[in-house]
């Protein structure tokens, strides 16, 4: 089992950062994969960033050239830097990981909201 823990929410103004942190934790030896996805209300879950163990990251459409997703193998631990936020960047974030087996964990999630 892996067990995510998540960390760095808040309330920011538009315009504003925030850093996310994810510290995975237990049988972390089969980790391939970590991200994040995120979830607004009303909309369904989508995308934020993937990166692989090899440091290969992906970004959603929506979030490109703002995000900015990072790890530490040996820590296990993945960080999302976000700037230039937006109010619709608000949402509960949450933290994955896929191990080489496919088995996915999933973090509880942190709010963000982004409002003046």
């Amino acid at each position: 089992q892996v067990q995510l823990v998540e960390s760095g929410g808040g309330l920011v103004q538009p315009g504003g950062s925030l850093r996310l942190s994810c510290a995975a934790s237990g049988s972390t030896f089969g980790i391939n994969r970590m991200g994040w996805y995120r979830q607004a209300p009303g909309k369904e879950r989508e995308l934020v960033a993937t990166i692989t163990s090899g440091g290969s990251s992906n970004y959603g459409d929506s979030v490109k050239g703002r995000f900015s997703i990072s790890r530490d193998n040996a820590k296990n631990t993945v960080t999302l830097q976000m700037n230039s936020l937006k109010p619709e960047d608000t949402a509960v974030y949450y933290c994955y990981v896929v191990e080489y087996s496919h088995a996915v964990y999933w973090g509880q999630g942190t709010q963000v909201t982004v409002s003046s």
